[in-house]
């Protein structure tokens, strides 16, 4: 059984494969290549299921997909679903730039990263189902992960907006965790923790 990874983003590629391949035995994660979708969702779980239908009508494929993004505060909840492109450039460091400006003389600096994580499984590709559904089977699980947006960027590891959130309960940013701390706590490795059970009673009827 075949599973597409809905992103061109190759460092969440590699995330989401050291987050499910552990847990997905028996499922062959592959990329994904295929045209972008206009992701004009209103919240995190709509933009991620539309990722994933786009790759799953594309590829045939059962395919799964996450949306996610940083909400601070005292910018009342941005830049949220609009985390990727908050520059205008979609370059990581720009985003942080902004973002780090926008905060600027701001003592409130409590925030959270947020992940939407959709499965959606063609018509007829569930080992679960009893008979051949008329529609595609589509589930979405999220996750938070709170913390606060600090004064400078720290740590090269991670990408997007890692070096400048720093996770409640600890002393350093996401970017100087190792992958293997970060995928234990962080947003993404929550929302698809949760959804992990979801595709293997779908894929594998286990």
């Amino acid at each position: 059984m075949k599973l597409v990874i809905a992103t061109h983003n190759a460092h969440k590629v590699e995330e989401l494969r050291r987050i499910l391949a552990p847990q997905l035995s028996g499922i062959e994660l592959v990329g994904y290549d295929g045209p972008e979708p206009v992701e004009d969702g209103l919240t995190f779980a709509d933009n991620a299921l539309i990722k994933a239908r786009a790759a799953s009508a594309h590829t045939g494929l059962p395919a799964i997909a996450d949306d996610s993004g940083i909400s601070v505060d005292a910018l009342g909840g941005a830049p949220g679903i609009h985390s990727a492109r908050y520059a205008g450039t979609r370059d990581d460091a720009d985003n942080r730039r902004v973002l780090l400006e926008n905060l600027v003389g701001e003592t409130d600096r409590t925030a959270h990263f947020e992940c939407a994580a959709a499965l959606v499984v063609p018509a007829g590709a569930s080992s679960s189902a009893l008979s051949v559904p008329a529609e595609p089977f589509e589930h979405v699980e999220t996750g938070s992960w709170p913390g606060t947006v600090l004064l400078e960027a720290a740590g090269s590891s991670g990408f997007g907006y890692d070096p400048v959130f720093r996770p409640d309960g600890g002393t350093l940013s996401a970017a100087e965790l190792t992958a293997n701390e970060k995928n234990a706590v962080s947003h993404r490795a929550i929302a698809f923790g949760r959804i992990i059970a979801v595709v293997r009673t779908e894929l594998l009827g286990a």
